[in-house]
């Protein structure tokens, strides 16, 4: 292996590149890819027309949809890389052939508890021309008045759903289905069920990720992620489009029709590409959130943090690359911050609080911290990074020194899409 392995990586940092020397390793490293034998789509708008022509769960909308009909089409925010250019239009398309007026048709930007799109951040998920034609609206979690109120799930999760599109006669969901770091997988009705819910329905459903259930690559038995199913069907979601993509964001295959049909094709797909089977761990991970928008913030490249821990022996080290041009991205998790000077901190203030999506953050950073030492490479302070009980590293060189004084002859494991792997040990293999 070792003749035949590069002598620098590229890791993805913000919108370009770092180049990584691996040389002083001399073969004591590995480097984990997503599965890159699977060939992209040879052509993207013929295989979104065809899934939407071949809907699972559901026959064709044809017959069902009229010129009177409502319809509310969901797309993620900014922080997700969703192929919208390649999804939308097919989907318009679709919809107005079969009759449906273009004034009857509203998307809505699924930003959850993030800040919601201002208009001049529109371009970053959409195109022009949609922007130019269709009425367009970024939710907001916290307008209590256009929430409503829709009872509550069997985990006693409380629903509230953003009221004009609850009130819409045909509900489509687009999205891409990867990996999720507490609900097992994202897509499906999660766009919708938390992307357009009420803060006081995200914060109920994500207090659930306390359970060891809640967690990478798990769905069934997922309770966090089955509330978001819940939560779906309260809000009648219809029919959802998704994509899978590779490591590259390219579509490897494209999905249509009912929400928990869509999810169960894309996951079979997900897990070709992200599920990688190790025989031992590693003592240090070296872990790149996989550039923007994965690392557009430290709220969301923290994702890739928890990804590499499953590749880390306890009291291992892991070191995240991640840029975090926006910063933290959650006034909460720095507010909830104030203060704290160890992990002994963090789980106490996190039980006498009431649960809320951003502190929670800081429970999940402080759950790693109690088995690995986690180091961060951006473009955020040192005085920041330290006050989230990280430890900060300012150049690549401090990451070649890093390494070696960590555990002379130490085994690393790196990953440039830390978020689109995720490990399996195997116990009959492993010494």
């Amino acid at each position: 292996m070792e003749n035949e392995e590069p002598k620098c990586l590229i890791l993805p940092y913000g919108s370009g590149n770092l180049q990584y020397s691996v040389e002083h390793l001399q073969g004591r490293y590995h480097v984990f890819q997503p599965n890159d034998e699977l060939k992209k789509v040879a052509d993207e708008n013929r295989a979104v027309k065809q899934a939407l022509t071949h809907p699972v769960g559901i026959e064709n909308l044809q017959g069902k949809v009229d010129e009177r009909t409502s319809v509310a089409i969901t797309v993620n925010d900014k922080t997700r890389p969703v192929p919208n250019s390649v999804l939308l239009p097919p989907l318009l398309s679709m919809l107005r052939a079969y009759g449906v007026k273009k004034e009857n048709i509203s998307l809505y930007i699924a930003s959850g508890t993030h800040f919601p799109m201002t208009e001049d951040e529109y371009p970053l998920v959409l195109s022009e021309d949609i922007i130019r034609q269709y009425r367009i609206t970024s939710h907001n979690c916290d307008d209590n008045d256009n929430l409503y109120a829709l009872g509550y799930t069997s985990r006693n999760t409380p629903v509230f759903v953003n009221r004009e599109f609850f009130n819409t006669d045909l509900k489509i969901i687009v999205g891409d289905i990867e990996l999720h770091h507490f609900a097992g997988y994202s897509g499906g009705a999660k766009s919708a069920a938390i992307g357009l819910a009420g803060r006081a329905t995200i914060n109920a459903n994500h207090k659930l990720l306390i359970d060891d259930k809640s967690t990478i690559g798990c769905y069934q038995q997922n309770p966090l992620r089955q509330d978001i199913e819940e939560i779906g069907s309260l809000m009648k979601i219809d029919l959802a489009l998704n994509a899978v993509l590779n490591k590259d964001k390219e579509i490897l295959g494209v999905f249509f029709g009912k929400p928990g049909a869509v999810m169960e094709a894309g996951i079979c797909l997900v897990d070709k590409v992200s599920r990688i089977h190790l025989n031992h761990l590693y003592d240090v991970v070296i872990a790149s959130a996989g550039g923007y928008p994965k690392d557009i913030n430290l709220y969301q490249a923290q994702k890739a943090m928890t990804h590499a821990s499953f590749f880390c022996k306890p009291g291992g080290a892991i070191i995240l690359i991640a840029e975090c041009v926006e910063g933290i991205g959650s006034n909460g998790y720095l507010e909830f911050m104030s203060g704290i000077d160890n992990i002994s901190e963090v789980f106490e203030r996190f039980k006498r609080s009431d649960f809320m999506v951003g502190p929670h953050k800081a429970f999940l950073v402080a759950r790693i911290l109690q088995q690995f030492r986690v180091f961060l490479y951006s473009s955020l302070s040192s005085s920041l990074v330290e006050s989230l009980l990280l430890k900060p590293i300012n150049s690549l060189q401090e990451i070649l020194n890093l390494v070696e004084q960590l555990s002379f002859g130490a085994e690393v494991a790196i990953l440039p899409h830390a978020t689109a792997c995720i490990a399996t040990l195997d116990n009959e293999r492993h010494d």
